[in-house]
């Protein structure tokens, strides 16, 4: 009779009702399997995602090379005299390292960190060549760089600024897309940016420094720097130097904790916004970066940098006195 009564009616529950018992069952049989791979110590499957799902962004904190630092470098509580720690890297990082190195050697007597700024490439290539313990870097390290056993950690956020000669007739703010202009060598004149009819004088950053590296990921969005008669690269990466270059036409840009007090450089606004204000657009993070496996000096460094007392040395050795 296939479940129909002798009037030719279907008997019994509606097929949905079978459905259901089905899914029921299918949920069952996967809530138990999950259990039991768990007692087993496995760990259960996930359906995979859907082909064409963008892939976590590379290179930054908290993810693989950019280690979630205070959990991995508790503060520490002893350091035996004698530990050594030396640093080299970016000069965006001059005043972090000077801070935590007298706060530091302080609160450990008989430790010694010394300390120089020859620009972030160069402080890598010495920490991968073995010659300093901590490279300070202001950019992320690249994925050929943590293929080599280096790993960092955020210490700090940095803002980098745009900055003109005091003296520069020129006293507007730009807007980011005039700032895209400017170090891409399309403006060129002052006059289109409403200041004097004077030639703009553009000072880059070598390519071994991280700012330069930060700069054209975050102002330029990755596009090239200009190449023309309008823009000069220094040799060294030195932010002093290229300040007392800039003159009356000049712009250049730096990590705004070394010209945020300088009497003879202007920080140029960006649509409206100084780097003081949270939603300053020219952000970004700083970094220590070290060879795996972390040598005791290193695991005792990086603590103290992450601890509030390295904290509290940081801000104080930035804003300075």
């Amino acid at each position: 009779m296939n479940g129909e009564t002798p009037s030719g009616k279907r008997s019994g529950p509606p097929p949905i009702v079978y459905i259901l018992l089905l899914v029921i069952a299918a949920g069952a049989l996967w809530g138990g399997r999950n259990q039991l791979l768990g007692l087993l110590g496995a760990r259960p499957s996930l359906p995979g995602l859907p082909q064409g799902v963008p892939s976590l962004p590379q290179g930054l904190p908290g993810l693989p090379g950019q280690e979630p630092a205070a959990a991995t470098f508790p503060p520490p509580s002893a350091v035996p005299a004698g530990t050594a720690v030396s640093i080299d890297g970016s000069t965006s990082m001059v005043l972090i390292n000077e801070a935590l190195k007298a706060s530091f050697m302080a609160a450990f007597p008989g430790t010694e960190v010394t300390t120089a700024a020859v620009g972030t490439d160069n402080g890598i290539q010495a920490l991968l060549g073995g010659s300093v313990t901590l490279a300070a870097i202001s950019r992320p390290l690249t994925s050929e760089e943590q293929g080599r056993g280096l790993r960092a950690v955020p210490v700090a956020d940095d803002r980098i600024a745009l900055v003109v000669g005091i003296d520069n007739p020129f006293r507007r703010g730009l807007s980011r897309s005039q700032a895209v202009q400017i170090f891409r060598g399309e403006i060129i004149n002052w006059a289109t940016l409403g200041g004097p009819n004077r030639a703009i004088r553009v000072l880059n950053r070598p390519s071994v420094s991280g700012t330069h590296s930060a700069f054209r990921a975050l102002v330029l969005e990755g596009q090239p720097f200009g190449s023309g008669p309008t823009i000069t690269t220094m040799e060294r990466d030195a932010t002093t130097p290229m300040l007392r270059l800039l003159g009356t036409d000049g712009i250049s840009y730096a990590t705004y904790a070394q010209v945020a007090d300088q009497q003879t450089v202007r920080v140029v606004p960006i649509d409206g916004i100084t780097p003081e204000a949270q939603d300053y657009p020219f952000k970004r993070p700083l970094f220590y970066a070290y060879r795996e496996p972390a040598a005791p000096a290193v695991q005792a460094f990086l603590g103290y940098a992450l601890s509030l007392q390295g904290s509290a040395a940081i801000a104080a050795g930035v804003k300075g006195p």
